[in-house]
């Protein structure tokens, strides 16, 4: 194991593997229609792009793969989805473990013997500028492929969706929720995280940033005054190194500007160019506790 290896184990004590639906320079989709992905679709027709390619490869037809898929598999074949559907956006995996990119794709792993968690974050933007179709449908259609293939239960699922009925994703409630599950959850539990919705990026003020803008979640209320976004600054200081050794978390950012939002030491590209394995930052600054994932 490498000096690097042993910083990020010291450093951030879960194992946690994002996937991301787009590099940190680009901007996602909101599919109008999704039909054609075969997905469950329990609320309507719309759908983000990411959301419905992964669904595609891991969930068409309600049905899971007939043979194991690996994580370099599943980047790669939501690529082909995507380009499929002529999307330009570059599926990424960033990781705080230098994981082996052949590895089984799994939520659970093999050894799982704890309690199963989920936070699904879907915003729409109801009556605002830039509003959205798809992101409440994305959680909703996630939910069903937790509940179906994972055995996630309902208790274990809180479900943020600016839809009138479950908790409204205001900035204030998603980083509850991401504290709440953080302080939950210990070794032995697994932890899924999705969030659809706007995603942006700002200048970066710490000085953790090479390209200089760090990324962001927009809540639902982020134009009221004092409110704002949600920078990955404090993603990784109140969500990542919140969550405990031993607990085995899965993220899925659906959003602009999202390959890095967790500020995680390791990355691979999903645009079938990467060779060999995840690429470590070497440039990370474990000691500022602010995380800083340098664009490779």
């Amino acid at each position: 194991m490498s000096e690097f290896d042993k910083k990020a184990e010291e450093n951030i004590p879960a194992e946690i593997r994002m996937i991301s639906g787009c590099k940190d320079e680009q901007t996602s989709a909101d599919v109008g229609n999704v039909t054609s992905f075969g997905l469950p679709d329990p609320a309507g027709r719309a759908g983000g792009a990411c959301t419905s390619a992964i669904l595609k490869v891991l969930y068409a037809d309600k049905k899971r793969p007939d043979k194991d898929l690996s994580f370099k598999d599943v980047l790669l074949k939501m690529r082909d989805v995507l380009d499929d559907k002529r999307f330009e956006q570059i599926p990424q995996l960033t990781s705080s473990r230098n994981l082996d990119v052949d590895t089984k794709f799994d939520i659970t792993p093999d050894d799982f013997n704890g309690t199963k968690r989920a936070v699904l974050i879907g915003i729409n933007y109801v009556g605002q500028n830039g509003e959205l179709a798809g992101c409440q449908n994305d959680a909703l259609n996630m939910k069903e492929y937790l509940k179906d293939v994972h055995d996630f239960k309902d208790e274990n699922i809180q479900l943020l969706l600016d839809d009138g009925t479950n908790t409204n994703p205001t900035k204030r409630n998603i980083l509850k929720a991401y504290a709440k599950i953080a302080e939950e959850s210990d070794a032995g539990d697994v932890v899924y995280l999705h969030y659809a919705g706007h995603g942006g990026h700002k200048s970066d003020r710490s000085g953790d940033e090479k390209d200089g803008r760090d990324e962001t979640l927009i809540p639902v209320d982020f134009q009221k005054w004092g409110v704002g976004e949600i920078l990955d600054d404090d993603i990784y200081q109140k969500l990542v190194l919140k969550l405990k050794k031993g607990v085995f978390v899965t993220s899925v950012m659906d959003c602009c500007h999202s390959g890095t939002v967790l500020d995680l030491p390791y990355k691979f590209v999903g645009d079938g160019k990467q060779e060999g394995g995840m690429n470590a930052n070497e440039g990370f600054n474990f000691g500022t506790a602010k995380g800083g994932c340098i664009i490779l």
